[in-house]
């Protein structure tokens, strides 16, 4: 049965999926389960405290806190309510987080601690439109104005509850499709964040399509560890709670490798970077080991690969393949998939491009990636690839539901249920954005004889070389990225006569070599200049750009001495590069490839 809104989400999980751990989570060392049962209960307390707090249909609610249960029966709190959830990274700084505050008209905030707390209180003046702070985590000592810790309203909703227990169904049969559901704040790449106005039916469609073609069940278990913040997760956790799946939620991004050998996950929803790092880790192990051991890994590889092909063909492997392949793959990737929890079915990848070369090692390892694209204003998926249609090298088949047409440059453009209510208080943006019923993405792509979509780059990221020679920065870059001392690589050359590079080495890599080549060292940026190790990355790079056209090599590059990082404000909070600030922040050294 397909849902209308996202408020019938709860209503599915009280009639079809009560278990005892629907939500888990970690506290004190030990993993502690919330059943079904507690969690419709917590939010309808919850909804029902916030209106008591003077919260009202189609008010905005702020969430700014990391992942956790709370996080997650807020969201349907406020859903449920008919007010608006207007989620902030917790890793935004103050003026940062004001901005989206003031910009989305928040009636209400809910923080998680403390810290986040004192990164609000410098503002909270200057917001009259905000009444109210809820704290998950109250600090000791007096709360400050207009603070409230979430257990009294914890206590405030279960009072209204027992004083009328048909408020809360009263509220939430009153949620429409077309009623707003969040307001969501791109990261702001290309200057101030946008608030992506998403409805109940945008979301809801796309949880529909998505349950369509991702078998997602009751017996999956999965590990949160991504923002819920992001658009991505987001849909996914509603798209979990809708097939009665079980959410684990991670401790912390570093916790990630011990949470999901405890958890032991089903499905797990990421990004390409964990992939590439999984992937640069294991090929150094293998690398580090003795030759009869790298020999056989090697086969394990060859042998898993032609496997995979064959799966992916839809044929029979050689028989060779289907006789070495129980062999190899257990003296080798059968202990891969066992740090990984040793029952991962899949894993659904999204927000970036994942290399072609990345996806093919999980799945010669018998590890299933499949990766899908969208944007915030798509609720977010347009195309995935699935268990039973996957392409390396692409997003997969357009999901049901959403038209897809391509532009005359290549654009790519979308129409259909999941295609944002427009951009909040901005209508010239949203007349820009949604022409003739159509979403512009500002991606460009195409579609193959097959119905795949594939990703080329951002229309607005293309360089244009002073030879009028356009190139694609996104997939030169993960090229660069695939060797194994690249931890990140951001391509220039926009109106220069030539591509180069800036490139981030593996630290780790990069003083494993210095120490095995004898190479005198103080630190890290020391290496970076060191003609010895210059000379060991001119060979890569240039490996790498083997058979690419002359106008797309990186012709020169630099090393950085640290990575690129959000808080330095480079990358967004979804970890995309922000090429304008990087570009000033590295001008000189930039300037320094196309003038020596």
């Amino acid at each position: 049965m397909e849902i209308r809104t996202l408020c019938e989400i709860l209503t599915r999980l009280e009639a079809r999926f009560r278990k005892p751990d629907l939500l888990r989570y970690k506290s004190q060392g030990a993993w502690r389960d919330i059943s079904t049962d507690e969690f419709a209960a917590t939010v309808r307390s919850l909804a029902l405290g916030l209106e008591s707090l003077g919260v009202r249909r189609g008010d905005r609610v702020a969430i700014l806190s990391e992942n956790r249960p709370e996080w997650t029966a807020f969201d349907h709190a406020v859903l449920n309510l008919g007010a608006v959830v207007v989620p902030i990274y917790p890793t935004l700084l103050t003026d940062q987080v004001r901005y989206i505050l003031d910009n989305s008209q928040s009636r209400a905030l809910v923080v998680s601690t403390g810290a986040q707390m004192e990164k609000v209180l410098p503002v909270v003046g200057s917001l009259p439109e905000l009444q109210k702070v809820v704290i998950l985590d109250p600090p000791a000592g007096a709360p400050p104005s207009r603070a409230v810790p979430w257990s009294a309203v914890l206590r405030d909703g279960e009072a209204a509850h027992r004083a009328d227990p048909r408020r809360f169904e009263s509220a939430r049969a009153a949620v429409a499709p077309g009623d707003l559901a969040s307001i969501l704040y791109t990261s702001g790449t290309t200057g101030d964040p946008k608030g992506v106005m998403l409805t109940h039916q945008n979301f809801a469609s796309n949880v529909n399509a998505t349950l369509q073609i991702i078998p997602f069940s009751d017996q999956d278990v999965t590990l949160s560890f991504l923002p819920l913040t992001h658009v991505f997760e987001r849909m996914v956790e509603f798209a979990y709670l809708a097939a009665g799946a079980t959410i684990a939620f991670a401790e912390s991004i570093e916790a990630v490798p011990q949470n999901i050998q405890e958890i032991r996950p089903t499905v797990v929803a990421s990004v390409p970077r964990l992939f590439e790092k999984v992937n640069a880790r294991i090929l150094d192990t293998v690398r580090a080991s003795p030759l009869v051991r790298r020999l056989i890994f090697g086969l394990a590889l060859k042998v898993g690969r032609r496997q995979a092909h064959a799966l992916l063909a839809r044929r029979r492997a050689p028989l060779p393949v289907r006789l070495l392949h129980p062999v190899t793959d257990h003296l080798v990737f059968s202990k891969v998939r066992e740090k990984l929890g040793g029952r991962l079915r899949f894993f659904i990848s999204g927000g970036a491009p994942l290399s072609a070369e990345i996806a093919e090692f999980f799945y010669a390892a018998g590890i299933r990636i499949l990766e899908g694209y969208g944007l915030t204003e798509t609720s977010p998926v347009i195309a995935v690839n699935t268990l039973e249609e996957t392409r390396l090298g692409t997003v997969g088949p357009v999901v049901p539901g959403v038209e897809v047409k391509l532009a005359g440059d290549g654009e790519i453009l979308v129409r259909g249920p999941n295609v944002m209510k427009g951009y909040f208080r901005s209508e010239e943006a949203t007349r820009e954005a949604i022409r003739d019923g159509w979403f512009h993405t500002g991606d460009i792509g195409h579609l193959d004889e097959g119905g795949f979509l594939k990703i080329t780059d951002r229309k607005k990221e293309v360089l244009k070389t002073s030879g009028g020679k356009m190139v694609a920065p996104q997939p030169i870059e993960n090229l660069l990225k695939t060797d194994r001392f690249i931890s990140q690589a951001v391509l220039i050359g926009d109106r220069r006569n030539f591509i180069s590079a800036l490139i981030v080495p593996d630290p780790a890599l990069l003083v494993s070599y210095a120490e095995r080549k004898q190479i005198p060292y103080k630190n890290v940026e020391e290496l970076t200049k060191n003609p010895r190790v210059l000379d060991l990355f001119r060979r890569r790079v240039e490996a790498k750009m083997a058979g690419l056209p002359p106008f797309q090599t990186v012709k020169k590059f630099r090393l950085l001495s640290r990575e690129l990082t959000q808080e330095a404000g480079e990358l967004t909070p979804t970890l995309k590069v922000k090429r304008r600030v990087i570009e000033q922040k590295f001008a000189a050294l930039i300037e320094s490839m196309y003038t020596e």
